[in-house]
């Protein structure tokens, strides 16, 4: 593959992204401070214009810097590849470590290297991020400590997990021939699979308490609701998410038909018994029309095509040279083909994003009807009405920026179709 081929598509994949981003951010921000000064016909009375307002607020606040955040990370992405930044690290490295500790070493460093840089470069985005939008908001319940903590513990974690699935994914890259991709993806679907079971059993705890459900009126609202609907629980825990947000939610972890059921704390102090078993009632939803299992599946088919991809851009040299690095002669290239096809990749694959946007607004329907057949509509209906406005989730967004970026239907098309 030529190397100014490969220049030419990324250039040209980039500048249409990030010139889509802006088009759909710019006419998200338009949409929503239009319609600021007023409450929308289906909310009114029911959602306050302070609010309303406040939603409007967020939504910009958030928009703005999501402005700078697009054009930090194209920086960044023309740094580490047409400017040169990844070709330099690779020489530094290959020249300090291959001569003292050998090749999986010098491959594994420079995956760490990048990916410690990557982080120092978005740690600032981040922070402000947390520590005054979310703050500003009221939403930030992080403190230093926390986040200090946090940073360290996940670090550690990290690479007690992925320093041994990279360097075994890195050897079956240069022992298993022209199928390593086929191995690497055996692989990779064990790991995801096994994640399932660690993560909320061992990795979870590290970051947040996670206590039975102590309700007994809610616990057995919950199990009768679980009955009705044919699902099995491995249990009912509350996790203190109010430790760093004010964001409510709950979720199902696990594998087969015995799941964890997890409530944040927020979600529980924010909504009576009937929202919060129609809240759950959505989630089963998934589960009944096999939502996450279908996303499974797309997930490993994509991961497959994508590493049978990489195995033959790997090969390639024009690969290595239109994104702005020379291939190592004497050593093997495969850490730096991972790199540079997780570099490439994203403004490729942010044109699939509104496909990937409609199934999951679909599915979303589908779990609300679902939800409002096994259990009170109305509440599910009231429970949503509340989450919107403590979340302060916009209500009137523009419906290009719902096409491209949304995985829930927008409130007014969700609520419409839920009883009143």
């Amino acid at each position: 593959m030529p190397a100014d081929a490969v220049t030419w598509i990324f250039c040209a994949a980039l500048l249409a992204s990030l010139l889509v981003k802006y088009w759909l951010m710019n006419r998200q921000a338009r949409h929503v401070h239009a319609h600021r000064s007023a409450v929308p016909a289906p909310f009114d009375g029911v959602i306050g214009l302070t609010a309303h307002q406040r939603a409007a607020d967020y939504t910009l606040a958030k928009l703005r810097l999501g402005l700078l955040a697009e054009a930090m990370a194209t920086a960044v992405l023309l740094g580490w590849t047409l400017l040169g930044g990844l070709d330099a690290l690779n020489s530094w490295l290959r020249e300090a470590v291959v001569p003292r500790w050998g090749a999986m070493a010098y491959q594994l460093a420079l995956l760490g290297a990048f990916s410690a840089i990557s982080a120092l470069l978005d740690a600032p985005l981040s922070l402000w991020r947390t520590f005054v939008l979310e703050q500003r908001f009221g939403f930030n319940r992080m403190t230093w400590a926390l986040y200090l903590k946090d940073t360290l513990m996940g670090t550690l974690v990290t690479l007690a997990v992925a320093t041994p699935l990279v360097a075994a994914l890195l050897w079956l890259m240069q022992a298993s021939g022209g199928w390593w991709w086929l191995y690497a993806w055996v692989l990779l679907v064990a790991f995801m699979l096994l994640m399932q079971v660690v993560v909320p059993t061992w990795i979870a705890p590290l970051f947040n308490r996670f206590t039975p459900l102590a309700d007994t009126a809610l616990v057995e609202r919950v199990a009768a609701l679980m009955q009705r609907c044919g699902f099995r629980s491995g249990g009912l825990f509350v996790m203190d998410g109010s430790r760093r947000s004010a964001h409510g939610n709950a979720y199902f972890t696990g594998l087969g038909r015995v799941k964890r059921v997890v409530f944040f704390d927020t979600l529980l102090a924010k909504l009576a018994p009937a929202e919060v078993e129609a809240v759950l009632a959505h989630e089963l939803g998934h589960f009944h029309h096999r939502h996450v299992r279908r996303r499974l599946v797309v997930m490993v088919v994509v991961l497959l095509a994508g590493l049978a991809l990489l195995g033959w851009l790997a090969q390639q040299p024009g690969f290595y040279l239109g994104l702005g690095v020379k291939p190592n002669l004497m050593v093997p290239n495969d850490a730096l083909a991972l790199l540079l096809f997780m570099l490439a990749t994203p403004p490729l694959l942010f044109f699939v994003a509104p496909l990937l946007a409609f199934d999951s607004r679909r599915a979303e329907f589908e779990a609300d009807a679902y939800a409002s057949a096994h259990a009170d509509g109305r509440a599910l209906r009231s429970a949503l009405l509340k989450l919107y406005e403590d979340n302060a989730a916009t209500l009137t967004p523009d419906p290009q920026y719902v096409r491209w970026h949304y995985s829930h239907p927008p409130a007014a098309q969700r609520l419409a179709a839920l009883p009143a």
